[in-house]
């Protein structure tokens, strides 16, 4: 027994550090927190302020609908800059839409324009190290790169604290904030193979330039400074020698290239653009956030959004990849239907979802879903819908980065933009309403209502066991999925 322990011990020691990780990595959330009645009260207030109507805001507001527009105003933005960019994002990935956005901060960096970016530790920590991409900005003197929460395996309790955001912020022009990270399965034209489908909004500040801060562009601002800020973070990439590095210098050049190239294909998104003619007005818009740190948090951003929904006249549309719900998820559902006569949520199918955790789970609890009695929706358009999306009568919209699912409920940081304005609220349910046509009503668990010509791709049979195994074993961490 001895002599078969000395053999093995090293393979031993691993399984015990392995299960120390992942032990040590969902225990601390494994326990829903409740809400407060603190935050059930400024939820209430909140909700009737935004729903109690305004005559008019200092922000107007436009809908990026595709991935192609979505780049394209990034980059005429940045273009605009001239004094300060942020970019905050759960995933960055080299690429060629990375490689547009990378060319345009090198290159307002070289103008001294600050630039700062903030990406989630979990991805960062995998995706940053040992690539030049993100050397040459790092090491520039007016760019700065800091990691939300990265990744250590001596504490592996702090590792699922995960920042969800995706926005960015040029000086007190404009932002934007959706759902959509960094790279080319979310961001521009190019070939990729596949491509996921997501929305945001543009919000332009026509206060600029005023001692007025009345736009909710300060909120996200104040928003990312208390993250940046909040010791959660830690820089990247700032390394003495990293700048003058051979490779790192071969690679800024590149990217100067890649400007150089930008500038001439696309002339028209370099310069100065009114975007007041290209939006709409808006009566008020609001920023809805959570806790920031990363432990277990409140339901707070869900709890908003019930109290927003609850207040619908008519109708509430929902739109959200995937659903991963427990007791309270499900009450606010069940809630909103209750109180709203036309309630819909929509979600991807299994079949044409890109989650296969999620997927797995959905499968598996999808009869609690459709006991909440709202009317379901599987979209089944193709392309993975990733936009997280509702609307509230004709005159709310709301945006940002919330999934119906336990991670963004209570572990994630998460934002969601209040917007109130009639135009920009017509534009988006149509978009949502052509997303219904191409999915099937959920009737029961297993029966659909599905549309004349819709073709309802087979998982093949394999994978279809895989996910219900995941399914049934992933019973005790779903709110890391």
């Amino acid at each position: 027994m001895l002599r078969h322990l000395k053999r093995w011990w090293l393979l031993y020691l691993l399984l015990l550090f392995i299960l120390y990780l992942v032990i040590g990595a969902a225990a601390p959330f494994a326990r829903y927190r409740k809400l407060s009645e603190e935050t059930i009260r400024n939820a209430d207030k909140l909700a009737a302020d935004i729903m109690g109507g305004h005559d008019a805001c200092v922000d107007r507001v436009m809908l990026l609908e595709s991935n192609g527009s979505a780049l394209d105003e990034r980059l005429r933005l940045f273009s605009m800059a001239e004094e300060r960019i942020i970019l905050s994002t759960f995933d960055m990935r080299e690429g060629n839409a990375s490689d547009d956005i990378a060319a345009l901060l090198l290159h307002k960096a070289e103008e001294g324009v600050k630039v700062s970016v903030l990406i989630d530790g979990f991805n960062g920590s995998f995706r940053l190290p040992g690539k030049n991409f993100f050397y040459a900005l790092s090491s520039h003197p007016n760019i700065e790169i800091r990691l939300y929460n990265p990744i250590n395996l001596l504490t592996p309790w702090t590792s699922q604290g995960r920042m969800h955001d995706k926005y960015i912020i040029v000086d007190d022009l404009a932002y934007i904030l959706g759902g959509r990270n960094t790279f080319d399965y979310f961001l521009g034209d190019y070939e990729t193979g596949e491509r996921g489908m997501d929305r945001e909004a543009l919000v332009y500040n026509t206060a600029q330039g005023t001692e007025n801060r009345e736009s909710s562009l300060w909120q996200v601002l104040d928003y990312f400074e208390t993250v940046w800020d909040g010791g959660y973070c830690e820089v990247f990439g700032k390394k003495d020698g990293l700048y003058d590095r051979a490779d790192v210098q071969a690679e800024r050049q590149r990217l100067f290239m890649r400007y150089e190239a930008l500038l001439a294909e696309k002339p028209e998104l370099f310069g100065e653009h009114d975007y007041a003619a290209d939006t709409y007005a808006a009566n008020s818009v609001t920023l809805l956030s959570g806790d920031i740190g990363i432990y277990g948090k409140e339901p707070a951003v869900l709890c908003q959004l019930k109290e927003l929904m609850c207040r619908a006249e008519n109708r509430v549309l929902i739109h959200t990849p995937y659903v991963v719900g427990n007791s309270y998820l499900y009450e606010v559902l069940r809630e909103v239907k209750q109180e709203v006569p036309d309630a819909v949520l929509l979600l991807n199918s299994v079949e044409n979802g890109d989650n296969f955790c999620a997927s797995s789970d959905y499968i598996r609890n999808k009869p609690d879903v459709v006991a909440t009695g709202i009317t379901l929706y599987e979209y089944d358009g193709g392309e993975s819908s990733h936009g997280k999306s509702i609307v509230i009568d004709d005159t709310i919209s709301i945006i940002g980065s919330y999934n119906f699912d336990l991670r963004s409920t209570y572990v994630d940081t998460e934002l969601m933009l209040v917007i109130e304005s009639r135009e920009f609220t017509a534009e988006l349910t149509e978009h949502m309403e052509k997303l219904e046509e191409k999915s099937r009503l959920v009737v029961s668990s297993d029966e659909y209502l599905t549309p004349d010509g819709l073709v309802v791709e087979e998982i093949p049979f394999f994978k279809k066991i895989a996910m219900l195994v995941f399914g049934f074993l992933a019973q005790g961490f779903r709110y890391l999925l």
